[in-house]
């Protein structure tokens, strides 16, 4: 895989909320981070999402490269395992795909990367904790504010699902935190005390 290896690690100076690398080294927070209060407590990310990364998941995603999984997963235990270990994580949840997105591109990514994070970092996994009950349109498609039109009702927390304290979101790439936030929002209505993300790459603060 191109990326392996071929690129730096997302680095400091980055956003204390979600990691997104900041321009200013005073700064704390990227813009987005500063102007809407965020769900969820902090989020990570391997690497900046531009050249051969963003490449790289797009053919993950779009081209059936399933066996990319066990490769960023692998990256996402080296870079963030001790940040892992550090927010006491009891339960990983992949981003959820709506049912009819999942059979038309035959698995979803965050699922696949959440498992084999799961099983790197021996922390246990539940694929069906939150649930995508509407079929929104493509985020990378919309501005900020039809982003968060976008999401609305999109998410349910499962009833069925035995709640844990605190918990870590895995999704492939952060832009503006929308999907996120929207989640995290609904997993700490649900009782959950603290959500984490973690994602393969991450957009720059503009």
């Amino acid at each position: 895989m191109a990326c392996r290896g071929s690129l730096p690690y997302v680095e400091e100076p980055c956003c204390m909320k979600c990691g997104k690398p900041l321009k200013i080294e005073e700064q704390e927070y990227c813009r987005d981070c500063s102007r809407i209060p965020r769900a969820y407590e902090q989020g990570r990310s391997v690497w900046i999402h531009r050249g051969n990364v963003a490449q790289a998941i797009y053919q993950f995603k779009f081209h059936n490269k399933r066996y990319y999984a066990p490769i960023f997963a692998g990256e996402m235990a080296k870079k963030c395992g001790e940040w892992i270990c550090r927010c006491g994580i009891e339960t990983i949840i992949p981003v959820p795909l709506h049912p009819a997105r999942r059979r038309k591109r035959g698995f979803n990514q965050a699922e696949l990367l959440a498992r084999e994070l799961g099983r790197q970092m021996q922390i246990p996994v539940c694929t069906n904790a939150v649930l995508r009950i509407r079929n929104t349109k493509p985020q990378k498609k919309l501005g900020s504010r039809e982003r968060q039109d976008n999401l609305k009702d999109a998410f349910a927390v499962s009833g069925q699902w035995n709640i844990s304290q605190t918990v870590l979101l895995i999704d492939d790439i952060y832009t503006t935190g929308s999907t996120i936030h929207r989640i995290a929002k609904l997993l700490k209505k649900a009782g959950v005390q603290k959500v984490f993300f973690l994602t393969i790459s991450i957009g720059q603060d503009k």
